[in-house]
């Protein structure tokens, strides 16, 4: 089968052995794979820490092809299923953990990732598939990630006491995840402020229902002036560039609670506050990473319904990898690049 590799740092797409499902996996022939921005920092060596990555992907939809002993329970031959979860986590979990029964399986010391769907064939365990219908089609595969993580991050809204009617600034928002995160904010009621640069972004980020759309440049001005009071009630900070955490964090009113989604590269230096203004806002701090099967289960149903839809800015097959990745690095589109000759 034909697969992506990283090979001493060098994005190839070889021809390597087709895998064979092991115990409780499912054989998933990919239909279409989503481009994450995280696979971009893996293959650009970006993380300090993350190294010897050797396949990329971890966005897809596909068919069940196969079953491994023990998958018959949670799978079937000829599902079609989106397999994702994030990169980290969403490969395996032990199910009794604390973090696990807490909801928060990727910190749980069993866990695995799933890493490895650029390519026509891949093994998954079959407790994270998620069957879907068919009026989900396969360009929506980058929600298997980028719109779960989005959803997640969301969802972290209502723990931490921002019910919806709320305001809710959403940096990044005609990005990869960050327009997912307007769609699914909207749906759930809440009121959004879209923050991005440059006029084609922000025309996106409005047609996307967002109630007030401002440029990061100009964003601690317009903001209060436009929703009416001294900052919103929750920031979420999708953007892969430390200006986008301090803004996301200055526009927060006092007691406002601030969700960083984005992973800059670690050459960006560490996020800095300014103590007294720490104490001044009084705000909350999280992070927010990906989310559990049944987070996917309620997104897929959104996604049913034509509440959230995957904005899809680049296509490409699985040999174009490479200049996807330049593009993306570019800001050359809005919105998600999915790979999509992998069932060819």
């Amino acid at each position: 089968m034909q697969a992506a590799r990283l090979v001493e740092g060098s994005l190839q797409i070889l021809d390597v052995p087709a895998p064979e499902p092991g115990f409780e996996e499912a054989l998933i022939r990919i239909s279409s794979s989503g481009v994450c921005h995280s696979d971009l920092h893996l293959a650009r060596g970006d993380w300090m820490g993350v190294s010897g990555i050797e396949v990329l992907g971890h966005e897809a939809i596909g068919v069940v092809e196969a079953l491994g002993p023990g998958a018959e329970r949670y799978s079937q031959v000829g599902d079609r299923v989106i397999l994702g979860l994030g990169g980290t986590g969403g490969g395996y979990w032990c199910g009794a953990c604390e973090f696990c029964l807490q909801g928060e399986p990727r910190h749980c010391a069993q866990t695995q990732g799933i890493m490895g769907t650029f390519a026509e064939q891949f093994c998954v365990w079959a407790k994270s598939l998620v069957v879907l219908p068919d009026s989900v089609g396969d360009e929506e595969a980058a929600l298997a990630c980028g719109g779960l993580t989005a959803y997640g991050a969301v969802k972290k809204l209502f723990r931490n006491q921002v019910p919806p009617g709320r305001w809710v600034a959403i940096i990044g928002a005609a990005g990869g995840l960050g327009h997912y995160a307007v769609q699914i904010a909207k749906a759930l009621g809440y009121k959004v402020v879209g923050v991005d640069i440059g006029a084609d972004r922000l025309g996106f980020v409005e047609s996307l229902g967002a109630d007030v759309v401002v440029s990061a440049d100009d964003a601690l001005e317009a903001v209060p002036q436009k929703i009416g009071r001294g900052g919103v009630d929750a920031s979420i900070v999708f953007s892969a560039a430390m200006a986008g955490f301090t803004l996301g964090f200055r526009l927060l009113r006092p007691k406002g609670l601030f969700v960083a989604v984005g992973l800059p590269p670690t050459s960006d230096g560490n996020i800095e506050l300014n103590p007294f203004e720490f104490f001044m806002r009084d705000a909350t701090l999280i992070y927010s990473a990906v989310g559990t099967v049944q987070d996917m289960r309620e997104l897929v149903d959104m996604a049913a319904a034509g509440q959230v839809k995957t904005h899809v800015g680049r296509t490409g097959a699985l040999s174009e990898l490479d200049d996807i990745f330049e593009e993306l690095q570019s800001g050359k589109y809005v919105g998600r690049a999915v790979i999509d000759d992998l069932a060819n």
